[in-house]
């Protein structure tokens, strides 16, 4: 990576710009559909990176590493907006409420642009001061793609393969039906038995993004996940049908009629369990905030005295060290909160003046204090915890509505706007650091990725709205054959309860945030692990078999050049499989928005007398080839 950007050469051009803002529109489409179908949104800095090397290899342009960073910086964008929105909007549907374009679009806009606004004093710190320190492992590996990218354009024929192949897979899942998108140990008769008298059940889901996502994700973490998940399945979910089987258990004072025993395993896991992975992720939250404190501080003194600086050329601050003025900054944090204040106030988010100050104030106070444990996570392990500090914001939220007065339907659009807010503020915080530290490895100009970064917040803002209007008339979010959306459903559970007169699950929160003190004092990573545990079974036991790949194809030679390498190609396949499978998943869903049916409902559907369908029952086949096949390309050299 020591390879730097040539003095002089180009960085934000209409070329640059042009193409950031095309990455930006077709990986918000690709992260909504997958976000919102398996509950993971991708970060798109290594896919966009890898086609803007190749489009600049393809077109012959000289000296492009500076463009092709503006590009990468404006279309990551796509991911973090989407994250902030399909975390908290989509259970607005849920709930069986409206919510308009409007205040999708800016929801995710404020929140981006004062996500943008808040971090920009904490690059100094992040970025330069702390060099050397935090591994950023997406940083570090979009910056090799760059560098790499310039002398050729292998990389980019990598990802093209794979996300042929990827996406040809995934859809001939979604549109045909080809083969079963999940596999479950209920497929056979004693497994049945099982989840019908002990609720223990296992789900896997074969698509390819998810095990693209897996691979990214690493061994490590994705088995920290699984072992959350498992926790669950294994041990909570029947345990509770063990211990209070023949009792009707209602913590919400939601109605609940039916007992424990006559839940499904599916049942017990939203009605009870995942509010322990709940209560876990926002305790860990709470944690990464104490532990921070020291980033804070430090953060904010550096801003300090840069805005404290009286004018004069001898202090002027380097090329490629060089960020939008504080004066700037703070200008600009103080606009937007207006516009926040003026949304809530007079855009149907609020009833009242007063609430949308007290709006105004969680989405201020908390945006800015989950900035430093958004972009520590992101620094360390290249994750973002945002939907557990999603739904910490919500219940806090939910908490001061209610004692100001707002409740019911009203209260619960308002606190889910506020959390998207607030979401999409974290969200872009987080990958915005990441930018920031590929710029600084190759010495870009920050505040020209601090710019032009609004731009980017605008578009991907403006089409995650339309997506998601397209997938909720397409597939909906509640009933059969809806988009699993779990962050959302998550956050749903969470509010419906406190805005109808009930109270929130806080015995199940307290068992959460027990667990989570318990694995931060054994240093085991509390929120990927109580992730794990309100995610479904079959999206995470798919990213352990990815992980698992990715520890086979880095540990297979005793030379670790060759390792790496084979790591490397391995994430271009891998990053294929998410962009395709994602990208294809749009495809279908606009073919059924249009009226298109190909789904082979009489092969994927379960006959009577069976236990599975005949879709079910070759599922393993293709999934079996498709791990062969990444694991066989990755190790090839």
């Amino acid at each position: 990576m020591s390879k730097k950007i040539k003095q002089g050469a180009p960085q934000v051009t209409p070329y640059s710009v042009a193409i950031g803002l095309i990455m930006t529109v077709l990986f918000s489409a690709a992260a909504a559909y997958l976000g919102l179908k398996v509950g993971q949104v991708f970060e798109a800095a290594i896919p966009i990176a890898i086609l803007a090397v190749g489009i600049s290899g393809a077109l012959g342009r000289k000296d492009a590493l500076g463009e092709n960073v503006i590009i990468q910086s404006i279309g990551a964008c796509s991911g973090v907006i989407v994250a902030g929105a399909i975390f908290t909007l989509p259970a607005i549907y849920i709930l069986g409420l409206d919510v308009s374009f409007w205040h999708m679009f800016l929801s995710s806009l404020l929140g981006g642009v004062l996500g943008i606004l808040f971090l920009i004093p904490f690059r100094k710190y992040f970025v330069k001061e702390m060099d050397g320190q935090y591994p950023f492992p997406e940083a570090t590996a979009t910056t090799q793609v760059l560098v790499n990218g310039e002398g050729g354009g292998k990389g980019a024929r990598t990802l093209a393969v794979a996300g042929l192949l990827g996406g040809l897979y995934d859809f001939a899942i979604a549109t045909f039906g080809a083969w079963g998108e999940t596999i479950s140990t209920t497929f056979l008769g004693f497994g049945h038995a099982i989840a019908d008298k002990a609720k223990v059940v296992l789900k896997l889901n074969t698509g390819a993004a998810v095990l693209g996502l897996g691979y990214i994700i690493g061994f490590q973490y994705s088995l920290i996940i699984c072992i959350g998940s498992l926790l669950v399945w294994l041990l909570i979910i029947p345990g509770f049908n063990l211990l209070f089987g023949g009792q009707v258990l209602d913590f919400m004072g939601s109605g609940i009629t039916q007992t424990v025993s006559e839940m499904s395993a599916d049942e017990i896991f939203r009605t009870y369990a995942r509010h322990i992975g709940i209560g876990g992720i926002a305790t860990a939250g709470i944690i990464g905030i104490i532990k921070n404190a020291g980033v804070i501080k430090s953060a904010v003194g550096l801003a300090g005295k840069e805005f404290s600086k009286k004018g004069g050329p001898a202090q002027k601050a380097e090329e490629t060290d060089r960020d939008i003025t504080m004066k700037t900054v703070v200008t600009g944090i103080v606009i937007t909160l207006l516009a926040v204040f003026a949304f809530f106030a007079f855009g149907g988010v609020v009833d009242t003046v007063w609430q949308a100050l007290v709006g105004l104030l969680i989405v201020a106070v908390i945006s800015f204090l989950f900035t430093t444990v958004a972009a520590n996570a992101i620094a360390i392990v290249g994750s973002n915890p945002v939907s557990g500090m999603t739904i910490m914001t919500l219940i806090i939220t939910a908490l001061v509505l209610v004692a100001v007065g707002l409740k019911g339907n009203a209260g619960m659009v308002a606190a889910m706007v506020i959390g998207g807010v607030v979401c999409t503020a974290l969200s872009m915080a987080g990958g915005f650091i990441t930018d920031l530290k590929i710029g600084y490895n190759l010495g870009t100009t920050p505040a020209k990725q601090e710019s032009w970064k609004f731009l980017g917040t605008l578009v991907a803002a403006a089409t995650v709205g339309g997506v998601m209007l397209v997938l909720n008339k397409t597939y909906g979010f509640t009933g059969e054959g809806a988009l699993v959306a779990p962050q959302a459903n998550a956050m749903a559970a969470v509010i419906q309860p406190m805005m109808n007169g009930g109270s929130a699950p806080w015995l199940l929160y307290g068992i959460g945030a027990v667990i989570a003190i318990l694995l931060t004092v054994f240093k085991v990573p509390a929120l990927a692990f109580c992730l794990g545990m309100f995610i479904p079974l079959d999206l995470n036991l798919p990213l352990l078999v990815g992980g698992a790949i990715s520890w086979y194809v880095s540990t297979r030679s005793k030379d670790k050049a060759v390792n790496d390498a084979r790591q490397e190609k391995g994430t271009l396949i891998a990053s294929g499989f998410i962009a395709g499978g994602a990208l294809m998943g749009v495809v279908s869903a606009i073919l059924k928005f249009a009226g298109v049916d190909w789904f082979l409902k009489g092969w994927n559907t379960v006959a009577e007398g069976h236990l599975a369908s005949g879709a079910e029952a070759i599922a393993i086949i293709p999934f079996v080839l498709l791990i062969v096949y990444m694991t066989r390309a990755s190790i090839k050299r």
